[in-house]
Formats: structure tokens, C-alpha cells, sequence
């Protein structure tokens, strides 16, 4: 274990533009606090940052807070829109004379019944309800006004938040029960300890079905006989969330995302097994580049979008830019440890316990570029330029109907293919043994495949003290306390098959790091907080890349540019951003020419993370764009005042997006199998 002694900094990194002017807004936001530029931004932005700070200490449930974003736009557009002769309303389709200080009062109160409700659920409700009521009162307006009668701003607003509350009541998110499952969810799979070096529990009870999602105990206690009694079992976030009503998506299929399934993933045993014991290997691959100090997370490379980005649609395939096409000059070149640059990108984009989760990290994008000074704000990039107000209420319109239809896509697919997540796969596989050579112990078709220096056999020698794979035996033998405690001899642990990765959480993540280390595949932990490890939900898809793409489509076609404003956004990272574990080495700077390569950095990042592997990324990024260009093709719509289509019709456009997904997955490869790094 490599230790470091620096005192630990709280850093807040700032996504900010390249010209080097700095955001009012930063990642990390206090609840209630103001950013001193407040007064510049419209009371849509307002209650935007109102909201994000809301999510960030509620329950991460990813699903359920697209939604709120959606609701929160839909009400903020509406009102905005009544006092618009063009423009047609989501929910609402009221029309008033007003001025702009009657436009900002309606969408005012909107905003704050609609925020009062929905976080009235939260694990931190009190603080939220607070928050509100502050910022309510900051803009000069009183809570006790409730009216719904009237033609007056406030009654205008409070009515469209009980129209869009009333009307999604009864849209299959169960909101009323507090989004509990419907859909009598039960694994077929015995938990997994996670704690125990097992793919299920201390006993080794067989997994039913190693393709099928497995429920995590993410606490464990070890009695003094030695058994471990676990604790803080994973319960399923949102299974019922498929039906939901979405915002533009649309099929001809029984689901509104049925046209955008691209089938089931490959399968360990079945169709595409050389594919699934490919991706297990990847992730181990993948952990093992996490130790910036040696092996390949030392090498240096160069992830300037000079080379790194401009993927092709569905892959992985980095092809760069010549140049920036805005300032004709060529991207400056950014080296920088593999190993450093795998843990902030999996840090950076992880967007779990508090934090404002995959969904309001888009809007802190969506705001900086706002806030850039590069940008003119002509809606699709033509025509006038508008105020901050119409810019805002249109953007978030557009990217949270967005993003509100990329998660109930997600989810209907992972809860209709249940898929395993990597910690099941990589334990499972592990456990099962080595699948390359019948003659040598611990064969096992469904093993792992030997590879020198990744994945091998212990033998007596290897494991005995001062052995090559001796931290395998000193890891697997703590109890919940960290402590040595006898769970394994030597001897039990010969012919077991250990792998070269992230050596767990350290003790002390503030000044130390785990590196790579030898441990029983059977062990492996994904890189994330030991109180988190993997999301409570199945794999495939994954919701980052679905959440991502759908969002970048929509900035990109609202700004009427894929690149970001001056052609460069970048993230810089100082030596104490890590929370998982001290680091990273030197500042690292993350950037992207496109919101395309954001977005692509969104999904890989996950599979850096050991939460997915590509196989779960790489749909969700083809889903995302299809789902991104609806939204922005239904907001498009309401701003022109065009009426809505008919029944018949959405139908035949659902069948022409049906088919322009199917030309896209002909184009971009369904599955990239990755060799080395």
C-alpha cells in the first residue's frame, strides 16, 4: 500500500472555459448557498440551481429526479409561455398579457409548488423546504399566496404546478407511494456479501443465474466464531420506472422505447460469450491501470483532444482533431499518468451519493455554457439572439424532456434484461476457477482465462509469506474492522484464481492510496466508495450513457454547435480531488472539444469504475442520441406553436426512428471487444 502524507484539501473542481473565466457555479454547490453572480442570472437559473442543490442531499435515485427536472422545466416553460403569442405549453395552454415582471412572478410560483411537492419525499426534506422558501422570498415573493383562481402571475403559477402535479400523478413512477416498486421485483440470485471473498455469501451458495442482476449486502460484522453476518441489503431504485410517460419518446412497440432496444447483452454461456469473458477481462484490465505508480497506470499519455475524443457513434475509437475549428490552431498537447487520468474520470463523472446524480450534472454543463461569454444565444444556433430568461426556460425544456425519457429507456431496459453488473461477473468467473488449460487445477469452463502479470494460480510458494500473491491471503483474511482474522489458511487458498487490480479502499482515503495488488478474483471491488460499490439497479444499459448522449444532442442542436463555446471546455483537478483515495499524483485537466466527447468520457468513466463494462455503455450512447434529438424535436415544436400530432402519426414517426436506430447500430459496431490497453 502506497501512503502519502500530504494534509488532505476539500477542493471543488469548476468546470470551466477554457479562456480561463471563471463559473459562478461550481460542481459542488452548498444547499441554500447563493453564488455571488446570482443577481445576473434569470429566476429560471434560480430555481434550477434551487433544485440541484435539492438532489444533491436526497437519495440518489437518478430516475425520479429526471423527472423532477422535467416537471420543474415543463412548469417553468408553461409559464413562460402564457405570456408568449407563439409558443405552446406542455401541460398548460393558457394565454395572458403580461410584462416581464408578471412572467418572472408565474414561474416563480410554479417553480416553488412544484420543488415544495416533490421534495416533500426527500431524506432531507426540512432543508429543501427551506431552501425554497428563501429563495421565494429573496425574489419578493410570499409563499402564503396558494391560489389557483384568477388570472393574476401567482395564481397563473401555482395552477400550471397543480395541473402538471395533478396530470402526472397516475403517469406510473408511483410517486404517490413514494416510488416503491410495483412490479413484485424478486432476484433469482442469493445476495452477495460483499465484504467476504465470494460471489454470494460465506456458505458459496451457487448463483442461480450468473447473466442475472445480484443484490449487494453492502455492510457486513464478523461474530467472534468467525461467521459474517451482513447488513444493508440493496434494494432495487425504481424497477417499475419503463412505463413511465415520457416527454417526446414514442413507439410502435407495447413500451415508448421498444423502437430503441437493441436486444439482450451478451450472455456468458449463450450468444455472445466470447464477448462477455472479453469484458471481464477488460474491467480487470481496467483496475489494474489504476495504480499511477506502476505497471501500465504509470505510463504517460496524451488525452488532448488532439487525440483523445471524436469517437464514431457506439464505440470507443479515439480519432481526435486536426484542429479547433474556432480558433484554427491545434489542441495543445495534455500528458498525463494513465492512472491518474482513469481515477479522476471515474471520480469526476460518478455522480452518486451527494451529488446531483447523472441527470443534474447536464444541467451544471448545460449552465456553464450558458454562463460562457463565447456564446450567442440564438436558440439552434440562428435567428436573434434572446434573453437569458427565454434561453433558459427553452434549454431546460429541452434537455430535462430529454434526459426524463433517457432514464425511463434505461431503466425499461434494465429491468427487462436484468443483467449482471461487474462485481457479479468478475466474482463469478473468479470463483468458478481458470478457464484456459484442463490440465492444470481449477479448470472450469466458465473460469477466468490465465493471463502472466493479470490472472493466475496461486500455488503454495505464491502464497506463503513473501510470495508473489501473498496480499491475496492478507486482504481475504480481514475482518469488517480491517483487523487479521483466520477466515482462510494458506493452503485453502491454493489453486484459487487471483487477479492484479485495485487493492480495495484504503485505510485512510484522505492520505493514502490502494494501488494494484494481488487479490482473489473473488474479492475484487469495483473503484468506488466501500459505502456505495455499485449502483442498486442492473446493468444494462447503463443510465450514465444514456443520460450523457440524450443530453449532448440536445446542447448541441440548442446552440446549434456539437462544440463547446471557443471550441475547448476543460476541468481541472487538483493534487486532493480523490475521495476515494488520495490523489491524483499531479493536477489533471479534463477536456473535450464536443459535448459528444463529455458525454463519450461519461460512459467510459463507468467502465473505469468497474460499474459497467462496454457492453452496457455503448447502447446507451446510440439510445441517447435518438432520445436526444426527440426531445429537442418536440421542445422545437412547442416553441413554433406547432400542434401536436395525431396518434397515427406518432406512430410512423416511431417506426422512422425505429429504423434510423437500426441504421446506426449497422454503422456503429454493437459491441467493441478491447484488447491491451
Amino acid at each position: 500500500m502506497i501512503c502519502c502524507c500530504r494534509p488532505r484539501r476539500r477542493l471543488v473542481a469548476a468546470v470551466r472555459p477554457s479562456i480561463g473565466v471563471s463559473l459562478c457555479f461550481t460542481i459542488a454547490v452548498v444547499l441554500g448557498a447563493q453564488s455571488p453572480c446570482v443577481g445576473q442570472h434569470s429566476v429560471a437559473r434560480q430555481w434550477d440551481e434551487a433544485i440541484l442543490s435539492a438532489i444533491r442531499v436526497d437519495t440518489p435515485r437518478p430516475p425520479v429526479h429526471a423527472r423532477n427536472l422535467y416537471h420543474l422545466s415543463a412548469a417553468m416553460y408553461d409559464a413562460w409561455a402564457a405570456f408568449d403569442p407563439t409558443a405552446k405549453g406542455v401541460f398548460v395552454h393558457e394565454k395572458h398579457a403580461g410584462d416581464a415582471a408578471a412572467r418572472n412572478e408565474a414561474i416563480s410560483y410554479a417553480a416553488y409548488r412544484i420543488l415544495s411537492h416533490r421534495y416533500s419525499l426527500s431524506v432531507n426534506a426540512a432543508a429543501s423546504k427551506t431552501a425554497f422558501d428563501n429563495l421565494l422570498a429573496s425574489l419578493g415573493y410570499d409563499k402564503n399566496v396558494t391560489t389557483t383562481v384568477g388570472n393574476t402571475p401567482a395564481a397563473l403559477g401555482n395552477r400550471i404546478a397543480q395541473t402538471i402535479i395533478s396530470a402526472s400523478m397516475n403517469d406510473g413512477s408511483n410517486e404517490a407511494n413514494n416510488y416503491a416498486d410495483t412490479t413484485a421485483y424478486a432476484s433469482v440470485n442469493v445476495p452477495m456479501v460483499v465484504s467476504h471473498p465470494t460471489a454470494t455469501d460465506q456458505a458459496h451458495t451457487p448463483l442461480a443465474d450468473p447473466n442475472r442482476w445480484q443484490q449487494l449486502y453492502i455492510n457486513s460484522l464478523t461474530a467472534q466464531n468467525g461467521i459474517v453476518l451482513p447488513s444493508n441489503l440493496q434494494g432495487y431504485v425504481c424497477p417499475q420506472w419503463g412505463p413511465v410517460t415520457p416527454f417526446a419518446m414514442h413507439s410502435a412497440g407495447p413500451n415508448s422505447w421498444s423502437d430503441l432496444d437493441p436486444g439482450a447483452p451478451p450472455q456468458l454461456g449463450g450468444a455472445g460469450d466470447a464477448v462477455y469473458r472479453q469484458q471481464a477481462v477488460d474491467l480487470i484490465r481496467l483496475s489494474n491501470s489504476l495504480d499511477p505508480a506502476q505497471g501500465p497506470g504509470a505510463a504517460v499519455i496524451n488525452i488532448s483532444p488532439a487525440v483523445n475524443g471524436n469517437r464514431p457513434l457506439g464505440t470507443d475509437l479515439n480519432q481526435g482533431y486536426a484542429v479547433n475549428p474556432v480558433t484554427g490552431q491545434a489542441y495543445a498537447d495534455n500528458f498525463v499518468k494513465l492512472g491518474d487520468y482513469g481515477r479522476v474520470l471515474a471520480e469526476f463523472w460518478a455522480d452518486g451519493p451527494h451529488s446531483e446524480t447523472p441527470p443534474g450534472h447536464w444541467n451544471v454543463i448545460a449552465n456553464s455554457v450558458s454562463d460562457n461569454p463565447l456564446l450567442q444565444k440564438r436558440i439552434g444556433g440562428a435567428g436573434p439572439v434572446v434573453d437569458d430568461l427565454q434561453w433558459d426556460v427553452k434549454m431546460y425544456l429541452a434537455l430535462n424532456g430529454a434526459v426524463h425519457d433517457a432514464a425511463i429507456a434505461a431503466w425499461g431496459m434494465k429491468r427487462k434484461y436484468e443483467s449482471a453488473r461487474p462485481i457479479t461477473m468478475v466474482r463469478y468467473m473468479g470463483g468458478q476457477g481458470q478457464s484456459s488449460d484442463p490440465n492444470l487445477p481449477s479448470y472450469h469452463a466458465d473460469g477466468l482465462p490465465l493471463e502472466q502479470g493479470l490472472i493466475e494460480l496461486v500455488t503454495a510458494e505464491s502464497i506463503a509469506a513473501g510470495g508473489r500473491h501473498r496480499n491475496a491471503f492478507l486482504t481475504a483474511n480481514q475482518d469488517h474492522n480491517g483487523d487479521f482474522f483466520p477466515f482462510f489458511s494458506e493452503q485453502d487458498l491454493v489453486g484459487k484464481v487471483v487477479i492484479h487490480a485495485w487493492n480495495h479502499a484504503p485505510d485512510d482515503a484522505a492520505t493514502q492510496t490502494s494501488g494494484a495488488d494481488w487479490i482473489l478474483a473473488e474479492h475484487w471491488l469495483p473503484y468506488q466508495m466501500e459505502t456505495f460499490v455499485t449502483p442498486a439497479f442492473p446493468g444494462y444499459v447503463s443510465g450514465h450513457s444514456t443520460f450523457s448522449r440524450s443530453a449532448a444532442e440536445v446542447i448541441a442542436s440548442f446552440t446549434g454547435s456539437a462544440y463547446f463555446p471557443g471550441g475547448l471546455e476543460e476541468a481541472t483537478f487538483d493534487i486532493d480531488f480523490l475521495k476515494f483515495e488520495d490523489g491524483p499524483t499531479q493536477p489533471v485537466t479534463l477536456q473535450w472539444a464536443t459535448y459528444f466527447d463529455a458525454a463519450d468520457e461519461a460512459g467510459l468513466s463507468r467502465q473505469w469504475g468497474g460499474i459497467h463494462p462496454s457492453m452496457d455503455d455503448l447502447p446507451g450512447r446510440v439510445m441517447g442520441d435518438v432520445i436526444g434529438r426527440g426531445a429537442f424535436r418536440r421542445a422545437t415544436a412547442l416553441f413554433q406553436g406547432v400542434p401536436e400530432p395525431s396518434a397515427l402519426a406518432l406512430a410512423a414517426a416511431g417506426l422512422a426512428a425505429a429504423w434510423g436506430f437500426r441504421a446506426r447500430r449497422l454503422t456503429a459496431p454493437r459491441w467493441t471487444v478491447r484488447g491491451a490497453l
